[in-house]
C-alpha cells in the first residue's frame, strides 16, 4: 500500500510586504525622516562651512559657550546639551520605536524579526572588527571600534527617497528594521562601555522617577493619549528628573531617552492585544514627538557635532590617512553591507527561509550599501570615545563624513539602477492590467 509523502513545510518569505497597517505606519514614518534627513544635511554643511570659513572662531566659540546650573554638574557646553540633551529625545523615538515593533509590530513573530535583528547585529560586528583590525596596534584609537556601528535612518531615508520612488516598499522597512536594531545594540554599547566614574545613588535615585513614570503611563494611558497637556505637565518634568539624575550618575544620558521610551505603554488598554488594538499611547507620543526630534534635536546636534576645521587639502589629505578614519571608512563602507549581505545570505542557506520573491539580491547589496550612512550616532560615540574636539575626533568626524558621503554614492549607483527597473516593470503590469484594472502581480491575492 502506497503512503502519501510527508508534506514538505513551506519556507519562510524574508523581507516580504509585511501587513497593510504596519506597511502604512512605516511609510508615515520614514516620509518624517526624509524631511529630517534633509535638515540633518543642511545643518552639517553650514556647519562645516563656518567651521572653515574666516568666521570659524564664532562657531567654536558658540559651540563651546557654557550654560547650565554648575552645583548640579549641568554647567555644559551648547555642544553638550546637544549630544547629552536633544540627542535623549532622539533616543526616547527609539525607544518607543523598539517596543512597538517587538509588541505589537510584524517583528513579534519570530520568523519574521529572526533576519533583520540577525543582520543588524551582522552589520554591527564586522565593522567592529575591521575598524579594531585597522587600529590593532594603537590602544588609544582603538577606544573607538563602537564609531561605525549604527546606521543614520534619517540620512538613509532622505537618500533613498532621493534615488527612486519604484522601489519595493519591504527595502524601506528592512532599512528601518536595521536602523532601530542597530541604534539599540549602539546605546547598549554606549552604557556598558563608555560610561565612566559610575556614581550608584545618582542611578538608584533614578529608579523613583522612573518607577513613578512607568506607573502613570501605563495606568492612565489612555488619560495622556487624549490629553496632549497632560503628558507635558506631569510625564515630561519626571522624564527630566531621570535624565538629570543618569547624567549625574556617569552613564550617558541618552540611555535614559531608551529607558523613558521603553516605559510608554504600546496597546491601547490592559485588555486590548496585537497589531490591531488600535493607537496605543506609544504610537500617539511617536506622532507628537517624531518631529521635534528629526525636526529640531537631530540637526541641532549635527550642527555643533559635525563642524570640523580642517584648514587646507593637506589638513584633509592628513586627517584621512590617519588610521582612526581609514578605519572608520573600512568599516562603513566594507564592513556594513559584508556584515548585513553576508549575515542575510547564511541565513537563507542554513534555515527555512528564502528571498520574496518580489525583489532580487542585488536590492539587499544596495540596502547594505545605504546602511553605511552613519552619522547621528557616529558622531555621538566618536565624541564619547577620543574627548569633545580632540584631533582623534576631529578625524574619527572627518572619517564618519567621508564614508557616509561615499556610502550614499555606491548605494545611489547600485539602487538608481535597480529604480529603473521596477519602474519599467511597473509599466508593464499597467499594459497587462486586466479588464477589471488591476494588475497581473495583484490580481491572484485581490481574487483570491
Amino acid at each position: 500500500m502506497s503512503q502519501n509523502p510527508a508534506p514538505i513545510p513551506p519556507r519562510i518569505t524574508i523581507f516580504g510586504r509585511g501587513s497593510y497597517a504596519e506597511s502604512l505606519r512605516i511609510g508615515e514614518i520614514l516620509r518624517k525622516e526624509t524631511v529630517g534627513g534633509a535638515l540633518l544635511v543642511a545643518a552639517a554643511v553650514i556647519a562645516l562651512v563656518w567651521a572653515n570659513s574666516p568666521a570659524s572662531d564664532s562657531y567654536f566659540a558658540l559651540r563651546d559657550y557654557k550654560v547650565g546650573y554648575e552645583p548640579w554638574h549641568l554647567e555644559l557646553t551648547l555642544g553638550a546639551w546637544a549630544a547629552d540633551g536633544l540627542l535623549a529625545v532622539f533616543f526616547f523615538l527609539v525607544g518607543l520605536e523598539l517596543k512597538r515593533e517587538f509588541v505589537a509590530g510584524d517583528l513579534r513573530q519570530l520568523n519574521k524579526s529572526v533576519v533583520p535583528v540577525a543582520a543588524a547585529a551582522g552589520g554591527v560586528l564586522i565593522p567592529a572588527v575591521i575598524y579594531a583590525i585597522v587600529n590593532l596596534t594603537s590602544p588609544e584609537t582603538l577606544r573607538g571600534w563602537a564609531i561605525p556601528t549604527a546606521t543614520d535612518i534619517a540620512f538613509a531615508v532622505a537618500v533613498l527617497a532621493i534615488i527612486g520612488s519604484h522601489l519595493p516598499s519591504a527595502l524601506r522597512i528592512f532599512l528601518l528594521t536595521l536602523a532601530v536594531v542597530d541604534d539599540l545594540i549602539a546605546i547598549t554599547i554606549i552604557a556598558l562601555f563608555y560610561s565612566e566614574n559610575i556614581q550608584p545613588m545618582p542611578l538608584l535615585l533614578a529608579l523613583i522617577p522612573l518607577g513613578l513614570y512607568t506607573l502613570l503611563a501605563q495606568k492612565y494611558r489612555r488619560f495622556f493619549g487624549t490629553r496632549v497637556w497632560a503628558a507635558w505637565l506631569i510625564l515630561l518634568p519626571l522624564g527630566i528628573v531621570v535624565w538629570g539624575l543618569v547624567h549625574a550618575s556617569g552613564i550617558h544620558a541618552t540611555v535614559a531617552g531608551v529607558l523613558l521610551g521603553f516605559a510608554i505603554p504600546v496597546l491601547r488598554s490592559q485588555a486590548s492585544g496585537g497589531p490591531q488594538a488600535g493607537p496605543g499611547l506609544s504610537e500617539l507620543f511617536e506622532h507628537r514627538f517624531r518631529p521635534i526630534s528629526a525636526g529640531i534635536a537631530v540637526p541641532i546636534f549635527a550642527f555643533f557635532s559635525a563642524g570640523v576645521a580642517v584648514g587646507s587639502w593637506d589638513g584633509l589629505r592628513s586627517a584621512l590617512a590617519d588610521p582612526v578614519a581609514v578605519g572608520i571608512i573600512a568599516a562603513l563602507v566594507l564592513g556594513k553591507p559584508i556584515g548585513i549581505m553576508g549575515t542575510t545570505w547564511v541565513l537563507t542557506k542554513t534555515s527555512k527561509a528564502a528571498l520574496d520573491s518580489s525583489f532580487k539580491w542585488i536590492d539587499v547589496f544596495g540596502i547594505s550599501l545605504l546602511a553605511g550612512i552613519g552619522f547621528t550616532v557616529s558622531l555621538l560615540v566618536a565624541e564619547l570615545s577620543f574627548g569633545h574636539g580632540t584631533v582623534q575626533d576631529d578625524h574619527a568626524k572627518v572619517g564618519i563624513l567621508a564614508a557616509s558621503l561615499l556610502a550614499s554614492l555606491l548605494a545611489t549607483v547600485v539602487l538608481r539602477a535597480r529604480n529603473r527597473v521596477y519602474r519599467l516593470e511597473e509599466e508593464e503590469e499597467k499594459v497587462d492590467a486586466d479588464n477589471d484594472g488591476i494588475p497581473d502581480v495583484y490580481a491572484k491575492d485581490t481574487h483570491s
